[in-house]
């Protein structure tokens, strides 16, 4: 068999690659027009330029499906390392829409009841476990359900250590409003592990990761997820490194890659995950929001503001409605780690867009206008930036 030189074989590679690119299929707005892959890509690199990010990971839904996928910029910028579709990335709290999937699961196979009050499932008071004695002289934890740690209508705060005293408190009657708490997903998590008898990583595992083929995902750190990782970078582009966490955390710990987590968003608007009647209760409005802005969470102002686009909370998912109809979104916020995602339930139309910056929240604004058509999401009540000309 005769073989191709090297030089020539490369050659070939590289006049594929460009017909392949040019090939390219152009993605579609929320109001039916397109946009091209070099559109994109230069919006992308506009954008990141601006907000002096580091790393970014994007993926387009149209009709459901993933229609764009690409990484830009740097993993590790001391060894000049590209972000790929496959370098795993701290979630952040994208964590907890994939939990939510996952508790659905258990609710379906009838392992979890949603409104069976909590400590009906532990083997002794919620207030002798060591994290949560400070709750011990308040019997409103007998009224929590698993439904309202999840819609974020528990009462406990979004972090016990923000709070003036640094204790656990309920700050108001479980299931009367809306309030953020990280507390409260960790609480499931504990509640979930304790009547199925199995960790959190496994849980997801076997329920959201492996049937989804997201193969480089997991609950914690791996030794595999060495080969291609990303480091966060701080606002000044400083690079704070991977987390490598060795435990597993439902609120924000999930180790993911773009490729993966845009697998995820996929099922979770094709109705794989969870199944079809689980997913339309997930997407229900559980509770309207008033609040004038999602952070700090336990803030009493109020607006009237978002009452036009019915601004509420499903199960893990932020909801709200649009001229194209209901959308679901979820923002992921930590030091190094700046997420966001957001989908149009009937076209099908959405957006991921993964960084390792804490810089990548002013690139949400003119990515999600200039790329999909999308000027409806509620960014200001998240207190995200306008974009500043993109």
């Amino acid at each position: 068999m005769r073989t191709i030189p090297w030089p020539l074989l490369g050659a070939v590679c590289a006049a594929y690659l460009l017909w392949a690119g040019a090939q390219q299929p152009t993605v579609a707005r929320l109001d039916g027009t397109k946009i091209t892959p070099a559109q994109i890509d230069a919006a992308v690199r506009k954008s990141m330029r601006q907000a002096n990010v580091t790393g970014l990971g994007l993926a387009i839904f149209s009709r459901g499906r993933i229609t764009y996928l690409k990484s830009y910029g740097s993993r590790d910028t001391e060894k000049h390392l590209p972000l790929t579709p496959d370098s795993i990335m701290t979630a952040a709290s994208l964590t907890k829409p994939a939990f939510a999937a996952m508790v659905m699961e258990l609710a379906h196979d009838r392992i979890i009841e949603l409104d069976k009050p909590i400590f009906e499932y532990l083997p002794k008071p919620l207030a002798e476990y060591s994290r949560y004695r400070d709750l011990a002289s308040d019997a409103r934890y007998r009224e929590i359900t698993m439904r309202m740690l999840l819609d974020h209508t528990s009462g406990l705060p979004n972090w016990r250590w923000a709070t003036e005293d640094k204790k656990l408190r309920i700050y108001f009657t479980p299931g009367s409003r809306f309030a953020y708490s990280g507390e409260g997903i960790e609480l499931a998590q504990m509640v979930a592990e304790v009547v199925t008898k199995q960790p959190i990583t496994d849980l997801m595992n076997a329920r959201i990761f492996e049937p989804l083929g997201m193969a480089r995902t997991s609950m914690v750190w791996e030794r595999r997820f060495e080969s291609d990782y990303a480091n966060g970078y701080d606002e000044h582009g400083k690079s704070l490194g991977p987390q490598r966490r060795r435990t597993g955390d439902a609120a924000g710990g999930m180790q993911t890659t773009l490729g993966d987590y845009a697998r995820f968003v996929e099922a979770v608007l094709d109705a794989k995950i969870p199944n079809r009647a689980s997913r339309e209760m997930m997407l229900s409005p559980q509770i309207q929001i008033t609040s004038k802005h999602e952070f700090p969470s336990l803030d009493t102002a109020t607006t009237t503001q978002n009452q036009a686009i019915h601004l509420s909370y499903g199960l893990g998912w932020g909801l709200y409605w649009s001229p194209y109809g209901k959308a679901f979104f979820k923002e992921g916020h930590d030091e190094g780690w700046r997420h966001y995602v957001v989908c149009f339930e009937k076209p099908g139309t959405g957006m991921l867009i993964m960084t390792n910056s804490s810089n990548g929240e002013d690139t949400y604004d003119g990515l999600l206008r200039r790329l999909i058509g999308d000027d409806f999401t509620p960014l200001a009540w998240e207190e995200f930036r306008p974009s500043s000309g993109n």
